[in-house]
């Protein structure tokens, strides 16, 4: 049932924002009395799923769900359709169309896909709020791991800027953003420290795939979970324990305990823990792979630090189009992490299979519509690049026709698409590549 979730919120997802995009060129292609033969989402190579010829469209669905398209007529596309081409231009035709109107056409998904994010942020946080953890509450720091540490920070450091640009709250684009750095500047011992941030902590970090590497310290010791067929199961501990020491060694936090379980793999370690205002001492075997088996109670540990901020409508407009914004900055630098030969983060782009592994296996509304909205910018973004085959390959004819007062030659455009064309199938085959060698490993 969890897989079908997943999938189904994937599909879900990508046919809304297809569909959605390609009205953003099909409704002002419409509007200028433009011909559209065919309104499709997704792929239909040899066959359809679905067709009907509704006036002069053909509406369908294609079988390979890896986008979508609307054929306009007198178009050069990815159906290369020469044919029509050579024949002289009709009134109805995209060729016969003032320059600034094809503009409007061919721009008309990306501005869609922007709005839309813009607009489903505003939605959730007027509904949601914004919940986060302001830095200057965070009093004990911040646990790094020996792979986090990689990158130049030290537990007990407290973030207090990166790239020069103060840092307020702790989110989840805090990691992100650390990723993205040049420098981050720590507040470590009571002085403040600006650390360069090596290439090698930041491959270590990605090759986590997505676990957390910017960790509040927690002083909360109490047992969230007890994971049944474990060592602590045997031992007898229970969820609501509190873990006063381990080894005859007090402890203060939360990531000292998991210090002294990692210390006691394949041995056994000595607790003395809290129950009901009574002390008990508990012996517990600890797994070399598996740990001891148990979670901290996060919610008694995340209620001390985590604030939500509630937005009205008014006030939400201007936030949603600020991380609209901010998520398509983020997006343009991740193509540092992508070409960086240390670092090769383009080993790590997901492709569909991968985007569905994160998916929530339990349906989630605010995952949903988050999601939606990022992936709306990235959308966006992708199809704004100056490559021919994309809207922005188009675009960048359009331009150049509009400053120089003459359009390229058909040829330059229908080689401009076939270079395109391929360049995206070779970026796809690298994509799909990384998904399944993901899946292997």
């Amino acid at each position: 049932m969890g897989v079908f979730i997943q999938i189904t919120s994937f599909v879900l997802i990508i046919s809304i924002l297809v569909i959605l995009h390609e009205l953003g060129h099909f409704i002002p292609a419409k509007l200028f009395k433009t011909k559209v033969e065919k309104f499709y989402l997704f792929f239909d190579p040899w066959f359809s799923l679905v067709k009907k010829k509704v006036g002069d469209t053909v509406y369908g669905i294609g079988w390979l769900p890896l986008g979508g398209y609307v054929k306009i007529a007198g178009m050069i596309d990815e159906s290369m359709d020469k044919e029509q081409m050579e024949k002289p231009p009709e009134p109805w035709e995209f060729r016969s169309k003032p320059a600034w109107q094809r503009l409007i056409i061919m721009l008309g998904g990306v501005i869609v896909n922007f709005l839309l994010a813009w607009v489903i942020y505003i939605v959730l946080f007027t509904y949601y709020g914004e919940n986060y953890i302001p830095v200057n509450k965070i009093e004990n720091g911040l646990y790094f791991d020996s792979v986090s540490e990689q990158i130049g920070l030290k537990t007990g450091d407290n973030i207090i800027a990166i790239d020069g640009k103060p840092v307020e709250k702790l989110d989840k684009y805090l990691n992100m953003d650390l990723l993205l750095g040049d420098d981050v500047t720590v507040m470590r011992d009571g002085k403040e420290v600006t650390i360069p941030l090596s290439d090698e902590g930041k491959k270590a970090a990605l090759e986590r795939r997505g676990q957390q590497i910017i960790v509040p310290r927690y002083n909360s010791l109490v047992i969230g979970e007890v994971i049944d067929s474990t060592y602590a199961k045997q031992a007898g501990i229970l969820a609501g324990d509190e873990i006063i020491a381990a080894n005859n060694v007090s402890l203060e936090f939360w990531d000292e305990f998991t210090e002294e379980i990692d210390k006691s793999a394949g041995s056994t370690i000595a607790l003395k823990v809290k129950r009901q205002n009574e002390l008990i001492d508990i012996t517990a075997n600890v797994s070399d792979s598996l740990g001891l088996g148990v979670r901290q109670n996060m919610s008694l540990a995340e209620q001390k630090l985590f604030i939500t901020k509630e937005y009205g409508v008014f006030e939400a407009i201007p936030r949603g189009f600020e991380e609209t914004i901010n998520v398509l900055v983020r997006q343009v630098k991740q193509f540092k992490l992508i070409f960086n030969p240390v670092i090769k983060g383009y080993k790590k782009v997901k492709g569909p299979i991968g985007i569905v592994e994160i998916m929530p296996k339990t349906w989630n509304w605010q995952f949903f519509w988050g999601f939606m909205a990022m992936f709306s910018v990235w959308l966006a973004f992708l199809n704004i690049l100056p490559i021919p085959a994309l809207d922005g390959g188009h675009v960048m004819f359009l331009l150049y026709e509009i400053i120089v007062g003459k359009a390229p030659s058909q040829k330059v455009m229908e080689v401009g698409q076939v270079v395109g064309f391929v360049l995206i199938m070779s970026l796809m085959v690298v994509i799909f590549g990384n998904d399944i060698w993901n899946l292997f490993k």
